[in-house]
């Protein structure tokens, strides 16, 4: 099976993070059977969702990791001029359908060499970790190295495939992603001082937000590697109040850390739980059963340090068409701070743009596709 014809089995698993990915797992499963490979599912709680470890190669240490999710971003909404769960080719060079570049297109030039990487007998072993609502929080992941860890022979690198045009990259931020509930006293709005607004304190507080990236800036917190030179917070989703004339009892609104990795997700959100604690306790002068709380809806997604990289990055660049290229930082978050964090080197590097991810009509160049098998069949060879 080529790379393409992987693909569009892979897209044709409607695999959006609110469903489950069995159907897929199943299928890659009874794949690998075909080739005699050893693979184990790492299941969620309720065992509704599963991500799947396989090694093809001997059981020893060494060898290389290559982790991808399997879960897929909605298409609600969006205007796609073809079924986004068939894989289109529309003869201008691209392959469209959900997840062709984010990320499924790196898991079927994973898959599609399979075959040829047991035959060829390799001295180190490839891995292949495939996780699930890595969309959501990169919630399947965690457990998944922690199976791999405990289990099996220590691998010396891992290469995560999101998009990155095939070019290697070495940071990117860590990310969490938060609710804020304000809970203030309902009154009629001509009797002003009489309630507390839920709405005006979370607008106060929405303001301070934005206010403590300006002041990252001033403090020199940047790093030039990024695009975004500087952690981030963003307000994405806020809801609140019943009617015009009410002072809102409730006000909630979602937001997110983006932190660079020389910063830390506790000391900024510390910033912001300072200035709450000031609203909270005006609220709670004029209303004592008002509030404010926040809580996270994610475990935090680690940064991607560059660092302890050296030699899977100098084995990436002889793997590429072009030998050495330069490496560079992404503002979007992966498991690759996962794996570093247990102390496995770790960069990124994989076939497609992120700025197709999450798009309507999201497509894979695919030459893009090509480069991405070059890479998967010259390191093959490099472990055999």
């Amino acid at each position: 099976m080529t790379a393409t014809e992987m693909l569009e089995r892979l897209v044709g698993f409607a695999t959006v993070s609110r469903d489950s990915n069995l159907e897929l797992i199943r299928f890659i499963e009874a794949y690998l059977d075909q080739f005699n490979v050893e693979h184990w599912r790492v299941e969620n709680d309720d065992g509704s969702k599963a991500n799947l470890l396989a090694r093809i190669g001997p059981e020893v240490a060494g060898g290389v990791v290559l982790s991808g999710h399997t879960d897929v971003v909605p298409v609600d909404g969006q205007p796609w001029s073809s079924d986004p769960f068939i894989l289109t080719d529309k003869g201008d060079g691209k392959l469209y359908g959900r997840g062709t570049c984010d990320m499924k297109g790196f898991i079927a030039c994973a898959l599609a060499e399979v075959p040829n990487w047991m035959a060829q007998g390799l001295q180190r072993p490839i891995y292949l970790a495939l996780s699930y609502d890595e969309e959501v929080g990169c919630i399947g992941a965690p457990r998944m190295i922690d199976r791999l860890m405990a289990e099996h022979p220590r691998p010396d690198a891992v290469i995560v495939g999101e998009p990155t045009l095939m070019q290697p990259v070495v940071a990117h931020k860590g990310a969490t992603n938060l609710r804020t509930t304000v809970t203030g006293r309902a009154a009629h709005s001509s009797q002003i001082d009489q309630g507390v607004s839920a709405i005006h304190v979370a607008a106060r507080l929405v303001s301070r937000i934005e206010d403590i990236m300006t002041e990252l800036r001033a403090e020199g917190r940047i790093d030039e590697a990024f695009n975004v030179v500087h952690s981030s917070l963003h307000v994405g989703k806020i809801a609140g109040g019943t009617a015009i004339n009410i002072m809102a009892r409730e006000c909630i609104f979602e937001w997110e850390i983006r932190h660079l990795p020389s910063d830390r997700f506790e000391e900024l959100l510390s910033r912001v739980n300072a200035y709450a604690a000031e609203l909270e306790a005006e609220m709670q002068q004029r209303a004592p059963d008002t509030g404010i709380v926040t809580e996270a809806l994610n475990l935090t997604v680690p940064a991607l340090a560059d660092d302890n990289n050296t030699e899977v990055l100098k084995l990436c660049r002889e793997l590429l068409d072009e030998g050495a290229q330069p490496s560079g930082a992404v503002a979007y978050a992966t498991e690759a701070g996962q794996f570093q964090r247990v102390g496995l080197p770790t960069i990124i590097c994989g076939p497609g743009s992120i700025r197709q991810a999450h798009q309507p009509d999201e497509y894979i160049e695919i030459e893009q596709l090509a480069a991405s098998t070059r890479f998967m069949q010259a390191l093959g060879r490099r472990l055999a």
